[in-house]
């Protein structure tokens, strides 16, 4: 099996390079299109392959990478963005693949990984569309946020490529303004478009119409059960902002018509009860968290809800009803997640007068 690797850029001249070095230890073939790039991108890229096209932009990401995989020529098209980053255990684990992959295999997924603790561990992923028998002709489909749906023979991998940004604290309005445009021009949003629309307002700080597109995605009841799941749990923080309590624990509990209990709503409604200083609700809540299963692995999973945050927060409140030898067990599950975290040790040293 042979991977025909694609990518679009525009300005990526400080990224570009460090995307292609581990590229190339398993593409085949590398396709570079760019939209638009005014800085060295195109050099960089010319150094990695003969193989870069231009592409006029149109503010749609799929039709600039439905036309980077319309080049590709080998057995399975793969996408990178500029700024991902292959470890080199992936680049083992993705050649070990190519030699063992089966024939009917029409679509792989891989770890997305999305940010990193201050050990550089993965702390919060998703799971993508990442490989495609070019055969079988898949189209990305939306303008921004866009995807191959999950359809046909799936394989899935716990493969990791890494999202790094040079410059994570800027946050560009590329993708909000493509959503105002087409909100502007009359757009019907689908069920996935209002989601990621309302993540994109959430990001950006537009709290109250946030809320409005998360509750109309919502009211459709056609989304997609992670991304119904996550709404809930956004929901409830967005509500926090607006001052709006009453709404909080409802929606909370919404999430559970769609599925089990989830770490990350728990968390939720421990702080919630940590709020009302019902230490004692809370600290179910937060217990629960380590004990209930993980999110979907096709889903986006923040570890931390699971290990970290409900183990510290649970440390934290069996102090103010005064267990403190119960808080220093939970204080040090919490450490085996960030065993350098300055709380873990000032509870440590907080609890060692008490007990």
């Amino acid at each position: 099996m042979k991977i025909s690797l694609c990518l679009i850029v525009k300005n990526e001249e400080k990224v570009l390079a460090r995307c292609l070095e581990s590229a190339t230890k398993f593409a085949d073939e590398i396709i570079i299109v760019d939209t638009g790039s005014t800085d060295k991108t195109k050099e960089i890229a010319a150094q990695f392959t003969d193989k870069v096209f231009d592409f006029e932009w149109i503010n749609d990401f799929s039709a600039a990478r439905n036309f980077a995989f319309s080049k590709a020529t080998m057995d399975y098209q793969m996408w990178l963005d500029a700024d991902d980053v292959v470890p080199e255990k992936s680049v083992t684990e993705i050649n070990e693949l190519k030699k063992t992959l089966k024939d009917h295999v029409e679509m792989v997924t891989m770890k997305y990984v999305l940010s990193f603790d201050q050990n550089n561990n993965p702390t919060f992923h998703s799971t993508r569309e990442r490989l495609f028998k070019r055969s079988k002709n898949y189209q990305w489909i939306d303008p921004v946020h866009e995807c191959i749906p999950l359809i046909g023979n799936l394989h899935y991998t716990d493969i990791e490529i890494w999202h790094k940004k040079t410059n994570p604290e800027e946050l560009s309005t590329r993708n909000i303004d493509i959503y105002r445009a087409l909100e502007k021009n009359g757009e019907e949003f689908t069920a996935r478009q209002l989601y990621y629309y309302a993540r994109e307002l959430k990001d950006h700080h537009e709290t109250a119409k946030a809320i409005t597109c998360y509750e109309k995605f919502l009211h459709l009841g056609s989304g997609w059960l992670e991304d119904i799941i996550t709404s809930c749990h956004q929901l409830a923080i967005e509500y926090k902002k607006m001052g709006a309590k009453e709404k909080i624990l409802p929606i909370l509990l919404k999430s559970f018509e769609y599925d089990v209990p989830r770490p990350d709503i728990c968390c939720e409604l421990g702080y919630y009860y940590k709020e009302e200083h019902n230490y004692h609700l809370a600290f179910k809540w937060f217990d629960l968290a380590t004990r209930v299963p993980e999110s979907n692995p096709v889903g986006f999973v923040f570890s931390d809800y699971s290990g970290y945050i409900p183990n510290i927060e649970a440390c934290v409140c069996l102090s103010f009803l005064g267990e403190y030898k119960k808080a220093h067990e939970y204080n040090e599950k919490a450490s085996l997640c960030r065993p350098d975290c300055p709380s873990v040790r000032q509870n440590r040293e907080y609890l060692r007068d008490l007990i």
